[in-house]
């Protein structure tokens, strides 16, 4: 029985698929299998800590296929899709496999999502069930799941991992059953779907198989060094490509180390975590990587395990860059990677300043990097352009986007990746910016048009543009410029924050900085000018008028 269908993803050409399976990239594994490998090579070893659970290999391994059962029986089949939020817990990484196990597609929702995002993934993927946790913060997660309930008409099951549910949301801990371990997905099948960071609104579902996201996993093991001795702290929400499989929590485990979860990400509470578990690697976003430094040279805690810092989800400053082995007393590693595939390292032999200096280089012999002018062809190394890719784990088609998926894949196959970057001559890649009209909020990406259209459905709002204003810690935040109707009533900033909250829209999207303005400035075509805005908000900072 197999879990995919054609509408699932756009494969890779038959040449391709059969030059990446010899050599070597595609080993016809699934997910589960490389997790198998390692409980029963070390089913005692320490597979996940979270607080005061603690599970071997085999504990988990015995969950998951009881899960999986469960699942079964609860009326989920191969070939479902189901939404999955949940917060740094141990059932995360359960329902993960257990999932892709029976061939039951996970769509990998963030804890920062909220009912637009949410309502759009269930419909446009026809999910069957809605699986959450309680133990997101400032978030009524059962109550969501209701109201999913209500508006989503394929949506037939809701779960929770909390202790106690509402009538009609099923508890995670009653669905364990006996073990059952028969695989219904087959490794050219999709796995899961991770989320783009999307451009023309809400974000895009991305097909990842076993086979192109096994390899991922795997090459990065090998540049990152993972091993059974790695103790890895994830302290960024699991479902992030970056901590999941860069190597992330999946390198962990298909090497037999040891994932710390941590679900506070406080420099203090990590500290702690790094001392109590002799962590040796963690995976951080740069604003969190500016804070751990600034904490570090006054903490109390025992750091010294701690042996490499990855650094990545945005662009990280080469000064901020050069102080971090000092003042964390380790080794950087910066990574530059899209949930789309393509994913780049520093190799941890490179000489300090390829490491401080750019975001590397990728996994693969065969990831295919094209740095292109406006007019498509490419620019001599060196010179700025837009990055184009595809390779053996980079997809070749967002799920059920046909016309999105014209405009980000070229009719050779290469994905648009929305980057500027330049290329030095060794093959490292430096990035300079966007190309699209998307904000990289401190890792976490915010379609400008998404929140432009919100914005829009305010009575009092007559035109307005979002961009992307530089910030220290968060590489660049968010700013709305707004026409109001009556330029003559005055409107306070909180009134439209809080009307963007009520709409469901995700807290991180929610502008930073609001400023008002007469006429928003047109280019000679008539589109918004954006350079000009950005020209001019940029140096402005929190002050009256805005927020």
């Amino acid at each position: 029985m197999t879990a995919s269908t054609p509408l699932d993803f756009t494969p890779w050409p038959a040449e391709y698929a059969q030059y990446y399976r010899k050599q070597g990239y595609w080993q016809d594994r699934t997910l589960f299998d490389c997790f198998s490998a390692t409980a029963t090579q070390s089913p005692h070893a320490i597979a996940l800590v979270c607080q005061n659970q603690q599970y071997t290999y085999q504990q988990l391994q015995q969950k998951i296929a009881g899960l999986s059962a469960g699942l079964l029986a609860l009326g989920l089949k191969p070939g479902d899709n189901v939404v999955l939020q949940m917060a740094n817990e141990p059932a995360f990484y359960i329902c993960f496999f257990a999932l892709t196990l029976k061939g039951i597609k996970p769509i990998l929702a963030l804890p920062a999502h909220r009912h637009i995002e949410l309502s759009y993934f269930c419909q446009h993927a026809a999910a069957k069930a809605y699986i959450c946790s309680d133990q997101i913060v400032g978030f009524d997660s059962q109550k969501q799941a209701l109201q999913l309930l209500e508006t989503c008409p394929s949506l037939q099951f809701a779960i929770t991992s909390g202790s106690a549910s509402h009538p009609g949301i099923t508890l995670l801990d009653t669905l364990y059953s006996a073990p059952c371990y028969q695989q219904y997905s087959q490794p050219g099948d999709v796995a899961f779907y991770q989320l783009s960071g999307g451009t023309t609104g809400t974000s895009k579902l991305i097909p990842r198989t076993h086979n192109d996201y096994v390899y991922s996993v795997m090459g990065s093991i090998e540049i990152c060094r993972f091993t059974p001795d790695t103790n890895y702290l994830c302290v960024l929400p699991v479902a992030h490509n970056f901590p999941l499989s860069s190597p992330g929590s999946l390198g962990v485990f298909f090497s037999g180390g040891s994932v710390i979860l941590g679900q506070d990400s406080s420099p203090k509470a990590a500290f702690e975590l790094i001392e109590r578990h002799k962590v040796t690697v963690s995976a951080l976003v740069p604003p969190l990587a500016l804070l751990w430094m600034q904490y570090a040279p006054a903490a109390g805690e025992d750091i010294s395990s701690l042996q490499l810092v990855q650094v990545g989800g945005a662009k990280f400053s080469q000064s901020a860059a050069q102080q971090l082995p000092e003042t964390l007393n380790c080794q950087l590693q910066q990574v530059f990677g899209m949930a789309e595939g393509l994913v780049n390292y520093t190799r941890l032999d490179d000489p300090l300043d390829i490491i401080v200096s750019t975001q590397g280089r990728p996994i693969s012999p065969d990831d295919e990097v094209l740095v292109v002018n406006e007019d498509g062809e490419p620019v001599p190394a060196g010179q700025e352009g837009q990055l184009l890719t595809r390779g053996p784990y980079t997809i070749r088609g967002y799920y059920r986007a046909a016309e999105h998926n014209r405009r980000a894949f070229n009719h050779d196959g290469f994905y648009s990746t929305g980057d500027l970057v330049r290329l030095t001559q060794d093959g490292n890649i430096i990035v300079t910016g966007r190309d699209k009209d998307q904000i990289n909020r401190g890792g976490e990406k915010i379609a400008a048009e998404e929140v432009e259209n919100l914005l829009l459905q305010h009575p009092d709002v007559h035109d307005a543009a979002l961009i992307a204003v530089p910030d220290e810690f968060l590489g660049e935040r968010s700013c709305a410029i707004v026409v109001l109707e009556n330029q003559d009533t005055p409107l306070k900033p909180i009134v439209l924050k809080r009307f963007l909250h009520e709409k469901g829209l995700a807290e991180y999207k929610i502008p930073d900085q609001i400023h008002w303005i007469t006429v928003l400035p047109k280019t000679p075509v008539g589109k918004i000018n954006k350079k000009r805005l950005r020209e001019q908000f940029s140096s402005r900072q929190l002050k009256t008028g805005s927020a």
